[in-house]
Order: C-alpha cells, then sequence, then structure tokens
C-alpha cells in the first residue's frame, strides 16, 4: 500500500474527500497500524461489514440495506446515533467559540451540566469529570482510598469496570488482569455474598466496595437487598459503596440509576460515562458526597490534586447537557422501561420452546440470552463438540446469522460466556422488538432442526478455536 496525499483544495483539510478517496482501505488500515487481531477477528466471523451512514437505532450499507443495532456501541449510543438534539448543542457550541480549558477560569458549562445530573442523583453532592467510564472509576477508587486512608478495594467475581491500571485492579476477569501485574490491593468477593463481604471487611483495611448493580459480563443481577445490606455493613466498617453506574446508568435498566430500582441505597461514589456523550464525545462522570471531595480538595494547595486535561471541556458538557434535556423531553427512561419488559417476556416466552436456550434475564434494555446444554442426543453431541473446542461458540454461532441473514448487530457478552447481551439504543419501540424476535426464533429453528447452516459455520469456528491454542 502507498500512502496517498490527502484530497485537498488550495491547501485546505478536506474530509469528504479523504473518506471518498481512502476509506475503502478501512480495514487494512486498521491491520497495518491499529490493534491487528480486531479486522482478524472480524473477517472469520463474518463481521467485516462496510456501514455508510448511520441514524437512531440503525445502520445503513452501501446497498442502501438498514441494519438493526442491538448493541448501541456497548451501550454508548444510548439515544441512537446522530439524534438532532445532540448535533444542535454540538454545532452551537462550536459556533459560539467559547474560551474553553483556559484551566484558570470556571465556565459556566461544567456547572450546568453537573447541576442538571445531580437532580437525578439523590444522596450525592458533587462531580469530577473526565473523559471515559474508566477514568471515571479511576477518580472514585483514588477518592475512595484517600478520604478513608485505607489502601483496599474489594470488588465482585466477573467483574468489569475498565482496563486502565487502576480499574484493572478491580476487574473480575483473569483474562483481562494476565501479565499487567503488580496491580493494586484488591479483593475478589462473590456477587451477593455478604458473608465474605463481612470477613474482607473485619481486616481492617478496606477502603470501599465497587460494584455494578448489573454486571455487563453475563448480565447478572445483584441479589434483591443485596446493595443495602452491603452498604450497611460497609458504612458499618468505615467504608465506602461505590456503584459503576457506567454502562447499567441513564435510563438502561428502566430507571435513571440501576442502583434505584432497591429501596434504601445511597452509595457514596457512582460512575457514569458511556450515553451521556451522546455518541459524539468522551465524558465520564464521578459523583460523590460532599464530605469525599472536600477532603480530597482539602485547601488551596491541593486544588489541582486530581484533574484531568480534557475534563469539563465545552462539547462534553453540551453533550452531556443535551442527552439529559432529551432523556426527560421524550421520556426515555420511561420507554427502556417499556420495551425491556415487552423484549425479555416475548424472549423468556421462546425458553419452553427451544431446549438450547436456558435462561432470559435482565431489566430494562440490557437483557442476557443464555444458551445451555439440549436434552436431545443429536444437539447434545453437536453443543458437546462446541464446549470441547472453546466455551462460548454457540452463542458465536447465533449472533452470526443474525448479522448476516437478518442484518441485526448483536454481540456475545464475555469470553467463554454462552450468553448474548442485548444493549440496543434506549429509543427502541415494539418494531425494534417484532424484528428481533422473528429473526431470532428462525435462527433458533434452524439450530433446533439440525440444519447445515449454522452448525456448518459451527465446524468452522470449532476449527479456529483449535488453531489458536
Amino acid at each position: 500500500m502507498t500512502t496517498a496525499e490527502p484530497a485537498a483544495g488550495n491547501g485546505e483539510f478536506d474530509l469528504g474527500g479523504l473518506l471518498a478517496e481512502r476509506g475503502a482501505e478501512r480495514y487494512e488500515l486498521h491491520a497495518r497500524y491499529l490493534n491487528h487481531q480486531l479486522p482478524r477477528m472480524l473477517h472469520t466471523i463474518g463481521f467485516d461489514k462496510v456501514y455508510e451512514r448511520a441514524e437512531g437505532a440503525y445502520f445503513w450499507d452501501a446497498d442502501g440495506q438498514d441494519h438493526l443495532d442491538m448493541l448501541a456501541g456497548f451501550g454508548v449510543m444510548g439515544l441512537g446515533r446522530h439524534h438532532p438534539v445532540v448535533r444542535k448543542a454540538l454545532h452551537d457550541v462550536l459556533d459560539a467559540q467559547l474560551a474553553d480549558l483556559t484551566r484558570f477560569d470556571c465556565q459556566p458549562l461544567p456547572g450546568l451540566l453537573a447541576e442538571r445530573l445531580l437532580a437525578h442523583s439523590p444522596h450525592l453532592d458533587r462531580v469530577f469529570f473526565g473523559n471515559s467510564g474508566t477514568e471515571a472509576v479511576e477518580t472514585a477508587l483514588k477518592f475512595a482510598r484517600y478520604a478513608t486512608g485505607r489502601p483496599r478495594v474489594l470488588y465482585c467475581d466477573h467483574a468489569f469496570h475498565g482496563l486502565t491500571t487502576g480499574s484493572l485492579s478491580v476487574n473480575g476477569e483473569s483474562g483481562f488482569r494476565d501479565g499487567f501485574a503488580p496491580l493494586l490491593p484488591d479483593t475478589a468477593v462473590p456477587l451477593g455474598d455478604l458473608d465474605a463481604l463481612a470477613r474482607e471487611l473485619r481486616k481492617g483495611d478496606v477502603a470501599a466496595l465497587i460494584v455494578e448493580p448489573i454486571q455487563g459480563k453475563g448480565v447478572h443481577e445483584a441479589p434483591p437487598g443485596y446493595l443495602r445490606a452491603a452498604q450497611e455493613l460497609l458504612h458499618g466498617h468505615k467504608a465506602l459503596l461505590i456503584l459503576d453506574e457506567v454502562q447499567t446508568g441513564l435510563g438502561r435498566t428502566g430507571d435513571f440509576y440501576a442502583y434505584q430500582h432497591e429501596e434504601g441505597v445511597e452509595p457514596d461514589l457512582v460512575c457514569v460515562a458511556k450515553a451521556l456523550s451522546g455518541g459524539y464525545v468522551p465524558v465520564g462522570a464521578t459523583l460523590g458526597k460532599e464530605w469525599i471531595f472536600k477532603k480530597v480538595y482539602s485547601s488551596m494547595d491541593r486544588v489541582l490534586v486530581h484533574s484531568a486535561s480534557f475534563g469539563s471541556n465545552a462539547q462534553a458538557m453540551a453533550a452531556g447537557l443535551a442527552v439529559l434535556s432529551v432523556m426527560e423531553n421524550e421520556e426515555i427512561v420511561a420507554n427502556a422501561r417499556a420495551t425491556g419488559e415487552l423484549l425479555k417476556s416475548r424472549l423468556a416466552a421462546l425458553v419452553d420452546t427451544y431446549e438450547l436456550l436456558s435462561e432470559v434475564r435482565g431489566r430494562g434494555l440490557m437483557i442476557g440470552i443464555e444458551f445451555g446444554r439440549p436434552r436431545s442426543l443429536k444437539l447434545r453431541g453437536r453443543w458437546t463438540m462446541l464446549q470441547a473446542a472453546r466455551k462460548g461458540l454457540f452463542a458465536q454461532m447465533v449472533v452470526v446469522p443474525l448479522l448476516q441473514r437478518h442484518r441485526i448487530l448483536t454481540q456475545v457478552s464475555g469470553d467463554h460466556l454462552e450468553v448474548i447481551k442485548l444493549i440496543p439504543p434506549l429509543i427502541i419501540g415494539e418494531r425494534e422488538v417484532d424484528r428481533f424476535v422473528a429473526a431470532f426464533t428462525e435462527v433458533m429453528d434452524d439450530a433446533h432442526s439440525g440444519g447445515g447452516l449454522m452448525w456448518d459455520f459451527g465446524r468452522t469456528l470449532v476449527k479456529q478455536a483449535v488453531a489458536n491454542r
């Protein structure tokens, strides 16, 4: 490949011309200059699509065919793609030519977004703005350790809180942690196990427990009453409760925050990101109680003890304000609750029909579809073949025909899991539910009939898995 000069006119940068000239090289460019395993993986499973444009809950390819998005960029696109209110806000803030990021003034947009975000967050008082979910978690970890004067943070088995070094220390999956030690002092406890939590707290060195109200990996919900009981245990030992709402927050589960589903939960720190961005400008936020912030920022000498170069930038703040406005004006949380209940109930009704379908769980528009060992001898043999090669291959066998035959984008909820996670844009409705359920039913019919297409692809995945060992 030769490096071509960007298309331009009169010496000016021409983005449209550059994309027209070089856009077809997208997979080759990624393989050469970025993570080379990503295009390799996409080619292997047939996800190497070329999407030309997107709007709402849909992509369109070069042939003008629509593709339903049930992934929402791993939850980033809570309002779908290119919501007109968010787009206008970004055009407006660019046109305003604000004196942004001077570092030595107080612009109005960060304060306005903090005020509006805290209006949805009872018992929390202040906000730190960063640039991502993992940064929001890093902030919470630092603040908890400083505020308590203790080093150790507890997390739950199978948790996911990000991949920078601090957040990696509270990651419950060894596949992400391997090779990156030493990490921060930490200890894993099973989600829902109050006895294990109490044992660790008695050691006296625990700063906090960080927990997802619904785990993204596998879509496992904290048992009823667990968060409140954990909070009481933590506070009894002068430790803090950190809730990671990076994926579950801002309406995803049918409440503004997932923890609000349970009465009496008052976290000390809450992490949000993803949907707050409107899908445009990276933004993360750590919300916390007054005393924690005042302890961290205890004097003028400590005014910059924790900061972010791009935190609170005008574009991110404008996007966040527009997102919250849309959520309130278009009743996004109520729609996520109602549409999620419809989708979950219709999928759950299929469990008795398909022996490969084990469970449908989740809340709002965060739904896990789990597959399990079938009863019939013929299907059991094929299932065993896949499991012997690599756990999680059957779920991958399902997401591929959903995309290839039905133009619906989904993905497995984690490595070595037979679970598909649905986290579509929160704006979807009955039309999208009908389309997904019809497509999923057809794929399940094919899997149970013993037909060739799915199981042929399964054999391809087995060969790939064996080759990678």
